[in-house]
């Protein structure tokens, strides 16, 4: 999901517009490999933003070490590969960024990760506990949040709901009650950039997580036989497959797309009355519709919750952070585990990160929010996460990317009520 494999925060991209200057210099895309002599090589997304905030904490942490460490930014397929290849060789770097879960789950499998659960066990407390789990491999720590949140959030449209004298739905069955109401004016109740799988996506997600709670997809990610078929997941698909028959996404979803940019359109034009999709949203519309945002008609709450259901209504799903972590390999292990230590929760990393518009995964920091552009919608994204028992990575970023790439399909086929739900499930059982 391209928006998920950006490094940068929620908020920034535009939050921060027309202050980015040429940060190019910074970073590169082509280093040679992990540090020799005194020098260490961090490996992370090539991204302007970032950059900002990452540079000047090296230039600090330089002053004062014998051995150096040096950034370089990479476009992310290319990173993906680079990664890949370079890992556990003399190429590999000696901090890289990651995605934690099964993206990071694969190198420690293969005992090329520095173990940091000691090592970095002060700082542990630090860290929003749902977010910081994502970076553990079998409850120890291998990967540590290195920029903001971005949880999945049900945003509405606050006009089109006062209009038709509706309120924002809590519950499942507020819900289905809005989208009938909807249908009857003409309205679209939810925009779905439906021809790209990942947006149907976070409707399992949520309702897997709030039907079974999150160990169902945990017993998933870790590929426990019959967790394709386990009666929660049947359960949420089937609601997933009943809200796409119901009309809650009209009639022509599957050939409307996010990246363009459709779907956001449909929602602030009020031709749809809600929108899930990730934190990001808000910049995406203060960026292409911002006299929406001005205007202060978009609204957002929690998923609703539902009623019955084993899990906890305040659980997100979404992108819980990315995150660095230290190869096995490095022949300055400790010098890139201090760098992280003495980093990634300090005030000036943590102000800069807020600075260009991220909400940071560590614990206190609403009052350092209050005051800055966007503040009502960081704070909600800090609470949500800081309040959330639990955290799931998306699972097209936790499963192996041939498993995320049948699953998208596959979920494609449902919402069009081409596959049944026990048919999706039987397909999922089998995928490798």
């Amino acid at each position: 999901m391209r928006r998920r494999d950006l490094l940068g925060g929620a908020v920034g991209a535009l939050l921060t517009a027309g202050v980015l200057g040429s940060t190019s210099a910074c970073g590169s895309s082509g280093p040679s490999g992990g540090g020799g002599g005194d020098q260490l090589q961090l490996w992370a997304l090539q991204d302007a933003q970032y950059v900002r905030v990452v540079q000047p904490a090296i230039d600090t942490f330089n002053a004062g070490a014998k051995a150096k460490v040096r950034f370089s930014g990479f476009v992310n397929d290319a990173y993906k590969q680079k990664l890949q290849v370079s890992m556990g060789s003399p190429q590999a770097p000696d901090i890289f960024f990651n995605w934690g879960g099964g993206n990071l789950a694969q190198f420690v499998d293969a005992k090329q990760v520095v173990d940091l659960t000691d090592r970095t066990a002060g700082l542990a407390g630090d860290f929003l506990p749902s977010v910081l789990s994502v970076g553990q491999v079998a409850g120890r720590q291998y990967a540590l949040p290195m920029n903001g949140i971005q949880p999945v959030i049900f945003f509405y449209h606050k006009a089109v709901f006062a209009k038709a004298g509706l309120q924002p739905p809590r519950t499942w069955d507020e819900l289905l009650s809005v989208v009938d109401a909807f249908k009857a004016r003409g309205v679209t109740p939810i925009a779905l950039p439906g021809s790209q799988g990942w947006t149907e996506l976070m409707y399992l997600e949520y309702l897997l997580d709030r039907v079974g709670g999150p160990d169902k997809f945990a017993a998933v990610a870790a590929g426990k036989p019959g967790a394709w078929s386990d009666p929660a997941m049947l359960k949420a698909v089937t609601m997933c497959q009943d809200l796409a028959e119901r009309g809650a996404f009209g009639t022509n979803f599957a050939s409307v797309n996010y990246d363009n940019t459709g779907a956001s359109r449909l929602f602030a034009t009020g031709k749809a009355a809600m929108f899930l999709m990730g934190s990001w949203e808000y910049a995406t519309q203060l960026t292409n519709n911002p006299t929406f945002i001005k205007g202060g008609q978009l609204g957002w709450l929690p998923f609703p919750s539902v009623p019955g259901g084993a899990g906890d209504p305040a659980a997100v799903v979404g992108n819980p952070s990315n995150y660095y972590s230290v190869s096995a390999g490095s022949k300055h292990a400790d010098v890139a585990v201090d760098f992280l230590t003495r980093t990634l929760t300090s005030e000036s990393y943590v102000k800069a990160l807020i600075d260009v518009g991220q909400v940071p995964a560590v614990k206190g920091v609403e009052a350092k929010l209050a005051g800055t552009p966007g503040a009502d919608f960081t704070t909600f994204t800090y609470q949500l996460v800081s309040k959330a028992p639990s955290f799931t990575q998306s699972w097209d970023q936790a499963l192996s990317p041939s498993v995320g790439a049948e699953l998208l399909t596959n979920l494609q086929k449902l919402f069009l009520a081409k596959l049944s739900p026990a048919q999706f499930v039987a397909a999922m059982g089998t995928a490798r």
